[in-house]
């Protein structure tokens, strides 16, 4: 049931013509809620699950727990990386919930289901945490905002920005599954196309205890790059082997997906030298050392990439419905489509039709012990990608709402 309460605009809504004048504030209930869906328990928790929960309720105590007198609440679910779980649990908030606004984390094929729903129920849903690039070309609706990183950002930058810095030859290791093949294949792509080669390839089951076999045939390539198509306990367990066998003498590690805890639960001795791309990192600036301070304060870690994008599109949300006086989803998306992005995640970001968002990407280096002034201080900066360089142009796009 919708309430309704005469207000003031206080924010002009740039690109919608709404000027300052007396407008309706429309919410559908008296709560703004906020649901959040991710992996809280499995491989990917450390770098998202309940430190994403905790940066959401940040974003909510930052805007003031309430709009419009109406307060704020935040709701969260485990998928155990189950797409059926995920839809199920999406369903059950929008129909008994009323949630206004989906965030879903870590895992493509639970974003792809969950953006469904979303799209079916007219309400927004930020995929902060997968990497299907599906979510923005043949799957892509009007209610979905792809808002961190993408597979195709992650291959352009690594296989550009390196190739850039003298990496040319290359061989992968990659985690047999859809992210993993697709990580290899547009990485591989993107090295060729900017002059380098790829000398080979091999692939490992997901959660791999013993990359031994794989090292060796990685080192026999004779390749000078060893890029990872995988991700978190393998990627750790694959750079960790390649050092014991000596692999960093010949060979530069680049992992393709790689995260600040992953990287913490490793010596700086095994992980000197390894290229990092990544959408952000805390000690970047001012802004992001301060909010990444306050994060640490209440989980006793840095936060990841993934979890500064959740207080990110958690708050870009909250700031929206705020400008606009209401929750309506189609409203709201029009609003974020309408208006740049500039907070401690992105500069000038802009959210396109087709609901990629694009900004920045960033080519780091793992730091030596030397280098390093203590606990968390472990990269450095290689290059910065510009966003379209990192996502492609809007041109690029398959999504039907990118047509005319």
């Amino acid at each position: 049931m919708k309430h309704t309460m005469k207000t003031t605009c206080a924010t002009v809504a740039i690109g919608l013509g709404i000027i300052s004048s007396p407008a309706i504030a429309q919410y559908t209930d008296d709560v703004i809620r906020i649901g959040f869906i991710t992996d809280m328990s499995g491989l990917y928790a450390d770098v998202d699950g309940p430190g994403g929960a905790e940066a959401i309720r940040m974003a909510i105590e930052d805007i003031g727990g309430e709009i419009e007198g109406r307060k704020i609440e935040l709701v969260v679910a485990d998928h155990q990386n189950k797409a059926d779980l995920a839809s199920a649990k999406a369903r059950e908030w929008f129909d008994q919930l009323g949630i206004d606004l989906l965030i879903g984390g870590t895992n493509s094929s639970a974003a792809l289901a969950m953006a469904g729903i979303a799209a079916e129920k007219k309400k927004v849903f930020m995929s902060v945490g997968a990497g299907s690039t599906r979510l923005t070309n043949e799957e892509c609706n009007p209610y979905t905002v792809h808002y961190l990183y993408n597979t195709a950002s992650m291959a352009r930058s690594s296989g550009k920005a390196i190739v850039d810095a003298g990496g040319k030859d290359w061989y992968f290791i990659t985690a047999d599954y859809t992210f993993g093949h697709t990580l290899e294949e547009e990485t591989a792509k993107y090295v060729v196309q900017n002059g380098g080669t790829v000398k080979g390839s091999v692939r490992h089951p997901l959660n791999s205890a013993d990359f031994a076999s794989f090292i060796l045939q990685a080192q026999a390539s004779g390749a000078k790059i060893l890029g990872m198509a995988n991700g978190s306990v393998d990627t750790v367990n694959a750079i960790k082997t390649a050092r014991e066998f000596g692999v960093g003498d010949t060979m530069t590690l680049a992992a393709l997906m790689i995260e600040i805890t992953d990287i913490h639960s490793m010596s700086l001795e095994e992980a000197q030298g390894l290229y990092v791309t990544t959408g952000w990192y805390w000690d970047r600036d001012e802004e992001t050392r301060e909010w990444a301070k306050r994060f640490f304060e209440r989980r006793n870690a840095m936060p990841t990439m993934y979890q500064a994008g959740d207080y990110s599109a958690a708050s870009l949300y909250l700031q929206a419905v705020k400008a606009l006086g209401t929750d309506d989803g189609t409203k709201v998306m029009r609003y974020l489509k309408d208006n740049k992005i500039n907070d401690l995640l992105a500069k000038d970001g802009v959210i396109r039709e087709d609901g990629r968002m694009v900004y920045d990407m960033y080519l780091y280096q793992v730091k030596s012990p030397e280098e390093s002034k203590g606990p968390w201080d472990y990269l450095k900066l290689v290059s910065v990608v510009p966003g379209e360089d990192a996502y492609g142009a809007a041109s690029e796009s398959t999504c039907s709402l990118m047509k005319g």
